[in-house]
């Protein structure tokens, strides 16, 4: 691991924008040296100011017929619920793209919790090729940080964050919409390259937290990644980053 890059923007629209440029730049790199890009998607208002970016002035910088479309996390909810993190990124940037419905791997959230997790794992064994141990590469996984210190739905204290084997699981966490679906931290820690999103002074303490606090991932849930063969890069906004030495 090449250790954590840190990027600190001037506001939340800076960020928006090199967020997108950095979708732009591994969108470019995988599609020339493995022929497509798959980027592994968050839900949260941070990422949705980026996908506006990238269905609207980045719309001609991305080859997107090579894209292939995952998700990190889903709540448990229809496709067309407010809350669906599917829902958010279909109206911000997938509604807007010149994409074919077989691109886009979306986390079935109508399920029932295990059977939506079960499901999502054997579609991401299939579509991966993957062998009973391995975990699925990423090109990019854009990830948030909840104040909690929560990212996907890996959420403090739930038995998922100890999770070695399985790719997806069902989690209930102390939040709206209890139920949930998360991919695990050894998921998102075989990606070419992990982007954090995260902006508001809201935001600020969980930042330290993971940062430059004690280690204890059970209480700060974020600590859990750190790409085994990748990079780690935390754009931030001044105000989420206020309280960092």
């Amino acid at each position: 691991m090449s250790g954590n890059k840190i990027i600190v923007l001037d506001d939340a629209q800076a960020l928006y924008v090199r967020a997108a440029e950095e979708n732009a730049h591994h969108a470019g790199e995988a599609i020339c040296t493995h022929g497509e890009f798959t980027l592994c998607l968050s839900g949260g208002s941070t990422p949705a100011g980026t996908y506006e970016l990238l269905a609207t002035r980045f719309l001609l910088s991305i080859d997107w017929k090579e894209v292939q479309f995952y998700w990190g996390d889903e709540r448990c909810v229809p496709p067309d619920d407010p809350s669906s993190n599917y829902a958010m990124a279909h109206r911000t940037m997938l509604s807007r793209l010149p994409t074919r419905p077989d691109q886009v791997h979306r986390i079935h959230g109508e399920l029932p919790p295990d059977e939506g997790a079960q499901s999502y794992e054997k579609h991401l064994r299939n579509i991966f090729a993957l062998a009973e141990d391995e975990f699925p590469r990423f090109s990019l996984a854009l990830m948030g940080l909840g104040d909690n210190s929560h990212t996907a739905s890996l959420f403090p204290g739930t038995p998922a964050l100890h999770e070695t084997e399985r790719l997806a699981v069902a989690v209930e966490v102390d939040a709206p919409q209890r139920h949930r679906i998360s991919l695990t931290a050894p998921v998102f820690n075989n990606a070419a390259t992990v982007l954090f999103l995260v902006s508001g002074e809201g935001k600020a303490q969980a930042v330290k937290n993971i940062l430059e606090g004690a280690r204890d991932p059970d209480q700060f849930p974020a600590q859990l990644i750190a790409p085994t063969n990748g990079e780690l890069v935390w754009l931030l906004d001044k105000a989420a980053a206020r309280l960092l030495s």
